[in-house]
């Protein structure tokens, strides 16, 4: 799996409260994912992509 966050971000920070372990805030304010997603972390990734209000969290198996 992999994740991208593309510029309709917000920086809401939904996704870094929901999954830490992938997602981080940018100094920009934006959210970004990490390279390495390991398989125990694709649900909670996953349920963060599937919350973000502006869509912007890109996930490809």
């Amino acid at each position: 799996m992999t994740i991208h966050v593309n510029e309709a971000c917000v920086g809401c920070g939904l996704c870094v409260n929901i999954c830490p372990q992938v997602f981080t805030m940018t100094d920009e304010g934006v959210a970004a994912a990490r390279d390495e997603i390991f398989p125990e972390q694709e649900a909670q990734a996953q349920e963060a992509a599937e919350s973000c209000p502006a869509g912007a969290i890109e996930v490809t198996p």
